[in-house]
């Protein structure tokens, strides 16, 4: 489970005001918990990974990062650690999920768990988010197109509806890949934005580049 596009864009825009207490759920090796660490300073981090591996991988990551004081992993399935934790409520809850829905089996066990699921899982984290959340909480996703639609429909059943969305695409020209969601209570306005990761072939985007450059090392000159 090696750092990703869609993790890095997920933690760099999922953002809360002056959140206390942030969720990531289906942490991997860490790295979005990492960055939401990086970014509040004054947030408590909980990290929830079902995968007992990555759980390790990313207790080591955050053992050895500044802000190991405020950030745990638990190796743990949503469901089992909501139950575990009933009480607790997030200002920011955040997940990379696993979206190939109803789609071939990849053949390594791990990779199946971490990238295959079905709807119903989705109508379950998004009930168990609901619940969770402070009343100005949000929770933000990063999907394919055709499953944020299906998503969305999901969460306006357990009263929390878009409040922005971004459009993720390779190039200007290309269809769009990803979206990023983030949820909430209210259900008024709603912010569209656009990113392009690249500007041309090899070569990133000057907003890909503005918006990774407080965690890339290799943005820091440019």
């Amino acid at each position: 489970m090696k750092i990703n596009t869609d993790g890095v864009l997920l933690g760099a825009f999922a953002a809360a005001d002056a959140p206390a207490n942030i969720l990531d759920i289906g942490t991997g090796t860490g790295v979005i918990a990492l960055m939401l660490a990086q970014r509040y300073n004054a947030a408590k981090i909980d990290a929830v990974e079902i995968d007992e591996a990555a759980a390790q991988t990313s207790k080591k990551n955050f053992e050895q990062s500044p802000f190991a004081d405020r950030l745990t992993i638990y190796p743990l399935s949503f469901e089992n650690y909501f139950d575990q934790f009933p009480e607790r409520k997030y200002d920011l809850i955040v997940s990379n999920p696993p979206f190939y829905t109803n789609s071939l089996k990849s053949p390594g066990a791990k990779k199946a768990l971490a990238k295959h699921t079905d709807i119903d899982f989705f109508e379950r984290l998004i009930k168990r988010v609901s619940s969770h959340l402070e009343p100005n909480g949000c929770c933000w996703l990063i999907l394919p197109v055709t499953l944020s639609n299906i998503i969305t429909s999901l969460a306006n059943e357990y009263s929390v509806y878009p409040q922005q969305i971004i459009n993720i695409r390779s190039f200007e020209q290309s269809t769009i890949h990803r979206v990023i969601i983030c949820f909430g209570s209210k259900n008024d306005s709603m912010k569209t934005t656009s990113l392009n990761i690249y500007k041309a072939e090899g070569v990133y985007s000057d907003e890909y580049k503005l918006l990774l450059k407080p965690y890339f090392t290799i943005f820091l000159k440019e």
